[in-house]
């Protein structure tokens, strides 16, 4: 199932942004040569953009390549070093939850008053479902990381998870 997760996540990003980047070149092309550009393209590449902001960290999460200062971490060895690992990551989770259940609760406020956007009309819920499915790629990914330093012994050498 995790190897389908990566396939879809990879897919998805590559795919919007491609997407992505047509529509943006369409609407420059429009407005520098046609002198007329549809306007629905730079809002849709906008829409298109936010998923690719929350589906992108969970991916980040999923390849260890979110910002993480460690200069106090590194300090220490061992059993301390695994619980700060994982002191962090428990803390992350639960901040990660936070925010898959506020997004979850502004997609659901947004869809009772049913606004859409001005030029494609597409609800504005689709574009907040970002946040939580985002939020709950970031969860699977950290829950991953916590069990991988669960298992890891800390005492031998290599064995640190960064």
């Amino acid at each position: 199932m995790i190897k389908k997760l990566n396939r879809i996540e990879e897919w998805f990003l590559i795919t919007t942004l491609v997407l992505m980047v047509a529509l943006i070149f369409g609407q420059v092309i429009g407005r520098y040569i046609f002198q007329s550009a549809p306007s629905w393209t730079e809002e849709a590449a906008r829409h298109i953009h936010i998923f690719q902001v929350w589906i992108g960290a969970g991916y980040a999460v999923k390849l260890r390549e979110h910002i993480k200062v460690t200069a106090f971490i590194d300090l220490f060895k061992g059993t301390v070093r695994k619980i700060l690992d994982m002191v962090a990551l428990v803390i992350w989770f639960l901040l990660v939850l936070l925010v898959a259940m506020f997004g979850t609760q502004l997609v659901l406020t947004t869809l009772q008053y049913g606004q859409v956007a001005p030029a494609t009309q597409i609800p504005f819920w689709i574009s907040y479902l970002a946040v939580p499915l985002g939020a709950l790629s970031m969860m699977i990914r950290l829950v991953q990381q916590m069990v991988e330093i669960y298992g890891k012994d800390y005492d031998r050498k290599g064995d640190t998870v960064l």
